[in-house]
């Protein structure tokens, strides 16, 4: 059996395997950031042969983990007088 963690990171059967490039187009960076996040390993990735793909899911929650949401103020806005 696998675990759940295990289960929540394999990869979908639809998923997309992309190059640096690719993954760098997606991102909107240069192609040396996805290179560094997998040589940081703070993006999952798969080595075929020699080569490195990311998984088009792993960017997106690369992306999703990174969002910030909106603070919303009830009421009036007032500043605080330190």
């Amino acid at each position: 059996m696998t675990g759940r963690r295990e289960q929540s990171k394999a990869l979908n059967v639809g998923d997309r395997l992309l190059t640096y490039d690719q993954a760098a187009e997606v991102l909107n960076t240069s192609p040396r950031f996805p290179r560094r996040l997998v040589e940081e390993r703070r993006i999952r990735f798969v080595k075929v042969g020699r080569f490195v793909r990311i998984p088009e899911s792993a960017l997106h929650e690369y992306i999703a983990a990174g969002l910030v949401e909106p603070v919303t103020l009830r009421g009036r806005y007032t500043r605080r007088v330190a």
